[in-house]
C-alpha cells in the first residue's frame, strides 16, 4: 500500500433504535479494510456525564472492558480489539464527561490564553484533537469513530458537531456511515422505511449527509426498498448495504464484502489498498462457520447476578466472558450451549443445586457486592465436591478461596471483607495499596487496573495451559487473598499456581488434577485477552476439561 499523506476518518452513527449494531459494525469494517493491507484503529465516542464506564452499574450499561493501560471503558472497546487483533489505550475512548473535564482543566491552566471558553466550539475542537492523536498514536491510515447512542439525542450532538467539523477541514477524508433500523410491523407484514428517512433528516439537521447507509433488518433488503431509501436519503444505491439478522456476529463481516464494501469505502475515501488478503480471510471465514456447527456442544452454566433488567437477561453484563468461551469451544470443534443461572436463587432453593450435574462445565465470573455470595458458594461447593469443571473469574476465584477456607480448612464464617467486615476470618481483604483509597471514597479508576506479570508455578494447570513461565494479564480488582491465609490454604491442598512477581498478590487458585479436573480461578480477567482467531489458554484448557467429562 503506497502511504497517504492524510488519515482516513469514518464515522459511524446510529438511526432510530439504540442497540442497533454501531459497534460490531464499526469493528467489522475495522477488519475488512484491515484485510486489504490498511492500518486502522477505532475509537469510541461515548455520550455519557461519566468520565469512564467504571462506575456504571451492568445491567445498565452492560460489560465494563479494561484496557492494557487500565482505562475502563464501553464494552464495544472489546468488539474492537477482538474483531481488529489489536490493543487499544485510553486514547481510543472519550466520554462527554472526560472532554468537559479537560477543557475545565486547559481553561484553568490558561491553555485558552484568557479567551472566552464556550461549548461550541471548544468541546467539540477537543474531540476532534482527541480523534486526530487516536490516529497519529499508531500512525493510522484510517481511523473508525463510533458515536454512541442515536440520532437525534441531544446528548451526541457535540460529537456530530465534532465530525461536521472535521469534514469541513478535509471534506475529502471524512465519511459518514449510518446504521439503522427498518422495522417489519407483523400485523402490517411489510418493512418500513420511514424510521430511517426521518433519522436520515435528523442527520442531516446537524449538518451531515450519510455517505453509507447499513440497513438492519429481520431479513435482506429488497431492491424497492434501497430505491426509496436512495432518494429518501440521498444516498446512492450501491451504498446502501442490507444488514439482516444473523446468527453469529462474525458473519457480518463476511455479509459485508459479499456487498464490496471494503472496495467502496477505499474508493469513496481515495485510498490506494491492496487486493484482499485471501489467506487471512479464509481463516475468519473457517472460525465464523463454526458459529453454525450444532453437531458437537458443551454445555456452560454462567452463575451471575448481573442479568435481571426488567423482565429479560442481560447477557451483556458478561459480554467478553461468553465470547471468550465461544472462541475456545469453536477452536476444539465444540458449539458452547450456555445457561444464564441467577446465584440468588441457589440461596432461596438449595434443591436446584442437583440441576448442575447437567452442566459440563461451570464458571462464576466477576462481580462486586454481597448479593447473590452465598449462592455462588453454595455452587462452588457443590462443583467442587461432583467433580464438575469450574472455572472463576476475578470474584469467582475469591469465592472459591472462601469456600475452601469454610468447607476444608472448617473456618465456617469465613468471607470477604467486602461483604463481611466484622468476620474473624478474613479471607478476602482490601488490597493495602487501596486501603487508603477507600477511605477518602475515591472509587472512580482507583482500581487495580489493566495489565500485570505474573509468575506460574511448575507442573500446574496454568503452567501447562499456558506453556510459558510467565504472563501478563489485565486486571480490575481492589481485594486479594489475605496473606495470613495462605499457608493454612497451602496445607489443606489448594495450590496458587500464578503469582505477582513480588509473590505477594495470588494470581491464580487451582486444585492439583489428581484431586480434581479442573477447579481453576484467576483474580485477573483473562476474557479480556482472549480473540477469535487466538482463544485464550485458560478457557481453552477449561473447555477442553468440559468436554472429557461430557465423554
Amino acid at each position: 500500500m503506497t502511504k497517504k499523506d492524510n488519515c482516513k476518518y469514518i464515522f459511524v452513527v446510529g438511526g432510530v433504535i439504540s442497540g442497533v449494531g454501531k459497534g460490531i459494525t464499526a469493528s467489522s469494517i475495522g477488519l475488512i479494510l484491515k484485510n486489504r493491507g490498511l492500518k486502522v484503529t477505532a475509537l469510541k465516542a461515548d455520550p455519557y456525564i461519566n468520565v469512564d464506564a467504571g462506575t456504571m452499574n451492568p445491567t445498565e450499561h452492560g460489560e465494563v472492558f479494561v484496557l492494557k493501560d487500565g482505562d475502563e471503558t464501553d464494552q464495544d472497546m472489546g468488539n474492537y480489539e477482538r474483531f481488529l487483533d489489536i490493543d487499544l489505550t485510553r486514547v481510543n475512548y472519550m466520554t462527554t464527561g472526560r472532554v468537559y473535564q479537560r477543557v475545565i482543566e486547559r481553561e484553568r491552566n490558561l491553555e485558552y490564553k484568557g479567551k472566552c471558553v464556550q461549548v461550541v466550539p471548544h468541546i467539540p475542537m477537543e474531540i476532534v484533537e482527541r480523534i486526530k492523536k487516536a490516529g497519529k498514536n499508531v500512525d493510522a491510515d484510517v481511523v473508525i469513530i463510533e458515536i454512541g447512542g442515536t440520532v437525534g439525542e441531544y446528548e451526541n450532538i457535540l460529537f456530530l458537531e465534532a465530525g461536521r467539523m472535521l469534514k469541513l477541514e478535509n471534506p475529502k477524508d471524512v465519511i459518514f456511515v449510518m446504521v439503522s433500523y427498518l422495522p417489519t410491523p407483523s400485523k402490517i407484514g411489510e418493512m418500513k422505511t420511514k424510521p430511517t428517512q426521518h433519522a436520515s433528516r435528523l442527520l442531516n439537521g446537524s449538518g451531515i449527509q450519510a455517505d453509507f447507509l447499513i440497513a438492519r433488518a429481520g431479513t435482506p433488503l429488497d431492491e424497492k426498498r434501497k430505491e426509496k431509501l436512495s432518494w429518501s436519503c440521498s444516498v446512492p444505491i450501491a451504498n446502501i448495504i442490507s444488514a439482516p439478522d444473523v446468527d453469529s456476529i462474525y458473519d457480518i463481516p463476511i455479509n459485508f464484502e459479499k456487498e464490496k464494501l471494503s472496495e467502496k469505502l477505499c474508493d469513496i475515501l481515495s485510498v490506494s489498498c491492496k487486493k484482499p488478503d485471501t489467506k487471512e480471510w479464509n481463516k475468519w471465514k473457517n472460525f465464523a462457520r463454526h458459529a453454525h456447527n450444532g453437531k458437537k456442544t458443551v454445555k456452560i452454566a454462567m452463575i451471575g447476578k448481573y442479568f435481571d433488567t426488567g423482565d429479560f437477561v442481560l447477557s451483556d453484563s458478561y459480554l467478553s466472558v461468553i465470547e471468550a468461551v465461544k472462541y475456545s469451544s469453536y477452536a476444539q470443534n465444540r458449539k458452547p450451549i450456555i445457561s444464564w443461572l441467577n446465584a440468588v436463587d441457589f440461596e432461596t432453593h438449595p434443591a436446584k443445586l442437583k440441576d448442575l450435574k447437567k452442566y459440563d462445565g461451570i464458571i462464576v465470573p466477576g462481580g462486586f457486592g454481597s448479593r447473590g455470595v452465598e449462592g455462588k458458594l453454595k455452587v462452588v461447593k457443590y462443583a467442587r465436591e461432583n467433580k464438575i469443571p469450574y472455572f472463576g473469574l476475578c470474584y469467582g476465584m475469591q469465592m472459591m478461596v472462601i469456600e475452601y477456607a469454610r468447607n476444608v480448612l472448617g473456618r465456617k464464617d469465613a468471607n470477604t471483607k467486602e461483604v463481611n467486615p466484622n468476620s474473624k476470618n478474613i479471607v478476602i481483604d482490601v488490597m493495602e495499596s487501596q486501603k487508603e483509597i477507600l477511605d477518602k471514597k475515591s472509587y472512580g479508576g482507583t482500581m487495580r487496573l489493566g495489565e500485570y506479570k505474573a509468575l506460574l508455578k511448575d507442573g500446574t494447570i496454568a503452567r501447562s495451559a499456558y506453556g510459558a513461565k510467565e504472563v501478563i494479564e489485565r486486571h480490575r480488582h481492589r481485594y486479594e487473598v489475605a496473606p495470613s491465609i495462605i499457608p493454612d490454604l497451602e496445607k489443606a491442598g489448594l495450590v496458587f499456581s500464578g503469582r505477582s512477581p513480588s509473590g505477594v498478590l495470588m494470581e491464580i487458585a487451582e486444585l492439583p488434577k489428581s484431586k480434581h479436573p479442573f477447579f481453576l480461578g484467576t483474580q485477573f480477567h483473562p476474557e479480556f485477552l482472549a480473540h477469535p482467531l487466538s482463544p485464550h489458554p485458560l478457557f481453552t484448557a477449561f473447555i477442553k476439561a468440559c468436554i472429557n467429562k461430557k465423554k
